[in-house]
């Protein structure tokens, strides 16, 4: 009996050695998780605007030679549009589940709910209020945080906008490559 007790001991303070490493990973992976979410949301958002509609910016004053400083820019990814875009977008973080990795055990978030309402394969996906929660949270932390990199990677069509904001920006998802392997 006592030795059995030993070996709980044992296993709790490995468990508890862990845990801060642990905790630490999982909070990375919701915040680079929440970033690449929030990236494919704006994506789609921006891609369901006619890209021929514009809109006008610029100083509506007359200039000394008469002229005007008013320029035409697609609506889409005009700076008011983003704007109003980033204050809805983490509500669908409510859209996304967690999927771990079976080898790695390192979390990612998928979307769990169609766009088009047709049915999706959920058998690798973790629903949890928990999780979504979480995920709106970071969310809401990295618009409030990196607004006008938002807007600024947003407003011009962009290659990568998940690995050029999320990684190289911000490092929100650069913590895989500052980990030991042992942890991955």
């Amino acid at each position: 009996m006592r030795k059995a007790a030993l070996l709980l001991t044992a296993c709790v303070a490995l468990c508890l050695l862990a845990s801060p490493a642990r905790a630490a990973r999982q909070g990375q992976d919701i915040k680079c998780g929440a970033c690449r979410a929030l990236v494919d949301e704006m994506e789609w958002a921006i891609s369901q605007i006619d890209p021929k509609k514009m809109i006008q910016t610029g100083s509506f004053r007359i200039n000394p030679d008469g002229s005007q400083s008013i320029r035409e820019v697609p609506l889409a990814r005009s700076e008011g549009n983003l704007l109003e875009l980033m204050e809805s977008v983490c509500e669908r973080m409510q859209d996304y589940g967690e999927h771990a990795d079976p080898s790695s055990h390192r979390k990612s978030y998928v979307r769990v709910t169609s766009r088009s309402g047709e049915a999706m394969d959920l058998t690798e996906a973790k629903l949890d209020s928990r999780v979504t929660s979480s995920l709106k949270y970071a969310c809401e932390t990295i618009v409030e945080q990196n607004e006008d990199e938002i807007i600024e990677f947003f407003s011009h069509e962009t290659d990568n906008v998940k690995d050029k904001l999320c990684s190289k920006r911000t490092d929100l998802c650069d913590h895989a490559l500052k980990m030991p392997h042992d942890e991955l």
